[in-house]
């Protein structure tokens, strides 16, 4: 997938249906960037072999002691992700081998295991039509495959759920509520962007209000263009209520010897048909005289939209492709994205 909105859209159209598959294996592969085989990336990645290795083999330097580096690629280099997915690519079509549609004959119909692969870099999950398919089958084939690379599933991560028991995928939860799907943010997911949230309050007590703001309205604002695409609106009124509580900690704090009514005309005004709204004056005066406010990025302002996967052969640098990618940002075009730069023709 090219992305996580491509993937989470592709697992809602594999388990919306009625007809879906009821059994999802959650995968984890230890230490995925650790632990590829040099050996295998040698003599299966598509590149020069000199430069391949000596760029693998390269090793790193701590305390002025050079280490040898044996196996595994370093995470967080500029082309680990590249490789880290070509090493896991072929997954899917070993599963689809594994497991075809079967003609059981004599007007019987087909027997289809409904075993699909979806994967974002080095996390995935695959459905089946029962937990003994997964178990039995589906799971030694997939530790088959990862051994010949130098890798192995999680003994203690790697589950089998019923999706009526929900599923956790790339920070969002996928769970069927009296048969329909329903995607939402994670509670783990959650936690960490509060945690974060919290750590970035406390850090600033001593700051300006707009320095503050500035640092928040960053992490907020990736967050909620993450989750945009999902059931999230219930989510994000929490957040909000839960950053508020934090901010108004944060401003008592500060002014321990002042009332609460004195606090909240301090940092909180009427701005865009709100009454209280944690804003900032920037000093700045438009032509109308009325304040420029630097404001707080609330999450339940963001409109929700349900993502558009793009085709699996779209390719933005073919011509051919000048009209699809149109259409697309056309159809995309009133949902709140950052934007992109545009198409190199």
């Amino acid at each position: 997938m090219r992305s996580t909105a491509d993937a989470i859209e592709q697992c809602f159209k594999l388990l919306s249906r009625k007809s879906a598959p009821l059994w999802v294996l959650e995968g984890d592969i230890v230490g995925c960037f650790d632990h590829i085989s040099h050996d295998w990336m040698l003599n299966h990645i598509p590149m020069d072999k000199a430069i391949l290795r000596g760029w693998l083999k390269a090793g790193y330097v701590e305390k002025r002691t050079l280490f040898a580096t044996e196996e595994g690629t370093p995470q967080g280099g500029v082309i680990s992700p590249a490789l880290a997915n070509m090493t896991l690519d072929g997954l899917e079509r070993v599963l689809q081998r594994a497991f075809p549609r079967k003609d059981l004959g004599r007007g019987r119909g087909k027997y289809n295991p409904k075993v699909h692969l979806v994967r974002y870099a080095d996390d995935f999950i695959i459905t089946g039509t029962s937990e003994e398919v997964l178990r039995n089958e589906v799971r030694p084939l997939v530790e088959q495959f990862l051994a010949v690379r130098g890798l192995a599933l999680s003994a203690d991560k790697t589950r089998i759920t019923h999706i009526d028991e929900g599923v956790d995928f790339l920070g969002q939860h996928l769970r069927k509520y009296q048969g329909k799907l329903l995607v939402t943010p994670s509670r783990q997911n959650v936690h960490a962007f509060l945690q974060k949230v919290r750590a970035i309050i406390r850090a600033h007590g001593a700051s300006a209000q707009a320095v503050l703001i500035h640092a928040l309205n960053r992490v907020i604002l990736g967050w909620v263009m993450y989750h945009r695409h999902i059931v999230a609106t219930h989510t994000f009124c929490k957040v909000d209520h839960v950053l508020w509580h934090c901010l108004w900690r944060w401003a008592r704090r500060r002014h321990q010897n002042k009332n609460a009514n004195w606090v909240l005309h301090r940092y909180w005004h009427p701005v865009d048909g709100r009454s209280w709204r944690f804003a900032a004056d920037t000093s700045v005066r438009p032509l109308d005289g009325h304040p420029d406010w630097l404001k707080l990025v609330c999450a339940n302002k963001t409109i929700i939209r349900r993502h558009l996967k793009i085709r699996a052969e779209a390719n933005p640098y073919d011509r051919t492709w000048r009209a699809y990618f149109e259409d697309r940002r056309s159809a995309t075009g009133h949902s709140r994205r950052r934007p992109h730069p545009p198409p190199p023709w």
